[in-house]
C-alpha cells in the first residue's frame, strides 16, 4: 500500500462555506476512486501547513489513476484557484526496514 499526503494552506481571508462544500465534494471524488483503502483528514495544531489529507491505494498504479483522472485534476485546479497555496502532494511506500506497523505489547 501507500499512501499520498496532500498538503496545503488556506488564503487568507477565503470563503469558508464555499471552501466546507468543495471539501465535501472533493472527499465524494477521492472516496469513488478505485483501490482507495482508506481517506484521512487533519489540521496542523502548530502551523503551517494548515491542512493534511492522506488517501492510502492499494497500489501505486491505482494512486496513478486517480492522479490522471479528470475528478483529481479538477480538485486540484479548484484548489489551488480558490482556496489554498503551498500546496504540495507526497507519496511514501512501506518501509524496508519497518514495512508493517507496530504496536506496543
Amino acid at each position: 500500500m501507500i499512501e499520498v499526503d496532500l498538503k496545503y494552506d488556506l488564503l487568507p481571508g477565503f470563503d469558508q462555506q464555499a471552501y466546507q462544500v468543495w471539501a465535501k465534494k472533493a472527499i465524494g471524488t477521492v472516496l469513488q476512486s478505485p483501490g482507495l483503502v482508506e481517506f484521512r483528514a487533519n489540521r496542523n495544531m502548530m502551523a503551517s501547513p494548515q491542512v493534511r489529507t492522506t488517501s492510502v491505494f492499494k497500489t501505486m498504479a491505482d494512486w496513478g489513476n486517480f492522479a490522471e483522472s479528470a475528478g483529481w485534476l479538477a480538485i486540484k485546479a479548484e484548489l489551488s484557484d480558490q482556496f489554498a497555496t503551498n500546496i504540495c502532494v507526497d507519496i511514501w511506500g512501506p518501509s524496508p526496514v519497518v514495512p508493517e506497523p507496530l504496536r506496543p505489547g
